[in-house]
Order: C-alpha cells, then structure tokens, then sequence
C-alpha cells in the first residue's frame, strides 16, 4: 500500500475562513428568526408558526431560510474540506459562491415572498464545482483515472 503526500498550500488558509464566514451567515440567519420571533409573537420552543397565525407566511418564511442553512453545513463542510485538497484556490471560489448564495437565498426568503428565495440559487454552481473538484481529488487519492493528473 502505497501513500500519498499533499503539500499545503497558502490558499488552504481561506478553508478554515470560510468555515468561520459560514459560522456568521448562520448566526445573522439565526439572528433574523429570532427578530422574526419577537415581531409576530412566536414562542420557543414552536418551531413553526401555524397556518392560522396571521403572520404564519412571514414567520415560516424567515424560519425555513435559516433551517435550509442548517440543512446544508455538513455537506458544505464535507465538501470545503475534500474539494480544496488539490486545487484549494479554485475550491475557495467555489466554497464563497457558495456562502454567497446561501446569504441571497435566505434575504430573498425572509422577505416573506418565498419565490425570492430562488436568487440564491446561483450558490448551486459553487456546489456543483465543490463535487467536482471532490471527485476529482477522490481519484487522485485512489489513483485510478490517467485524467485527473
């Protein structure tokens, strides 16, 4: 069994700033549902405002913006980690689009208008490249594919 031996690079720095950067979209997410929280009067622990609360589309809103960041921090962490391996620049990139779309997806969904939600869907190009570049590194890892070198 052979090993591998990959040299950080002073681009793996931005990996750990951007698992910081994350940290603080989700803590402003966060912070939006708990204004959201006082402003239409939805006491903890009630995850969700009911259908007949008068203010259930505002709240819900802003609420369900912050869950799909919660949703998506495992896969974004999985992927930041093993996408930068060999190209730590180019995964930076992506990792920040990424974060971008997550901070345009969740203003446009607590605006209350869930269809704005969709502005951050440009944030799935920075996954996209996230997967490829991970695959790419699982390769070279495995050594299997003459392409990936």
């Amino acid at each position: 069994m052979s090993g591998i031996q990959v040299e950080l690079q002073s681009a793996h720095g931005f990996v750990p700033l951007l698992v910081v950067l994350l940290l603080f979209v989700n803590l402003w997410a966060g912070m939006k549902v708990g204004k959201a929280r006082k402003l239409y009067g939805i006491e903890y622990p009630q995850m969700y405002a009911e259908q007949s609360d008068k203010n259930a589309k505002a709240f819900n809103c802003v609420q369900r913006g912050h869950q799909n960041i919660l949703e998506n921090i495992p896969i974004f962490l999985a992927l930041v980690f093993t996408s930068s391996i060999y190209r730590p620049q180019i995964a930076a990139i992506a990792s920040f689009v990424r974060i971008l779309g997550f901070i345009v997806y969740m203003s446009g969904y607590s605006s209350g208008d869930p269809k704005k939600r969709m502005q951050g869907a440009f944030g799935y190009l920075g996954l996209l490249a996230s997967l490829i570049l991970s695959v790419e590194a699982s390769l070279r890892i495995l050594d299997c594919c003459e392409i990936v070198h």
